[in-house]
């Protein structure tokens, strides 16, 4: 956002037509929302304010943007909203039902990397990370799956979206970019998982029962 300054500005006075001021609050709200929030979270401070804070930013992008009714843009918005809070999840029952919900959430937002092409190799990646996304979600050795998960997400990242061997001027390096640091959101969930399991609502917790 700090580099692309002048042409987020000029895109919101174009679409709104709000004048020079206004589309430059716009931008520095997002600016300084994105990374107070994000600091606050990773240093462990006011964490339930500062998701507060970042679930009402992307709000407000949903609207600004004119994306509101983009399903796409809104599971992954929705799936990084829950997973924000984690860290500071305990074992009673409400938040045990929310890291189930984050599960269910992050098979979505996994869902929006799935490339539907009739390519023999990407049918085999797709399948390999749906079944280990499938079994996050139903809890069954999840931390493992999640692990899994991450390295295979990190690679084929790394392969499909290398947006830093694009040149600057093609519209192509934008959208890579974009794909690369979404899919780095699916797998900072999926570390989350790794760190503090599946919660009680979960096939692996009903296994120490029986």
């Amino acid at each position: 956002m700090w580099t692309q300054w002048g042409e987020q500005r000029d895109y919101m006075n174009a679409t709104w037509g709000c004048g020079a001021f206004l589309a430059t609050m716009f931008v520095i709200i997002n600016l300084l929302g994105q990374l107070g929030g994000c600091i606050m979270v990773l240093s462990r401070q006011k964490v339930p304010i500062a998701c507060g804070i970042l679930f009402g930013i992307i709000a407000l992008q949903t609207i600004a943007y004119s994306i509101l009714w983009d399903l796409k843009f809104l599971l992954r918005a929705e799936g990084k909203s829950l997973f924000a809070g984690l860290p500071s999840l305990g074992e009673n029952n409400p938040k045990q039902y929310m890291q189930l919900s984050g599960r269910i959430l992050l098979v979505l937002m996994f869902l929006t990397l799935l490339r539907f092409e009739s390519d023999f190799l990407q049918m085999v990646q797709n399948l390999v990370g749906t079944a280990l996304i499938v079994l996050i979600a139903v809890g069954y050795k999840t931390k493992l799956s999640a692990l899994v998960l991450v390295v295979w997400l990190s690679l084929l990242n790394c392969y499909f979206n290398a947006w830093w061997n694009v040149p600057s001027y093609k519209p192509m390096r934008d959208f890579l970019k974009y794909d690369f640091f979404q899919t780095l959101s699916v797998i900072g969930g999926l570390l989350l998982v790794v760190a503090y399991g599946p919660g009680g609502v979960s096939m692996d917790e009903h296994k120490k029962k029986w």
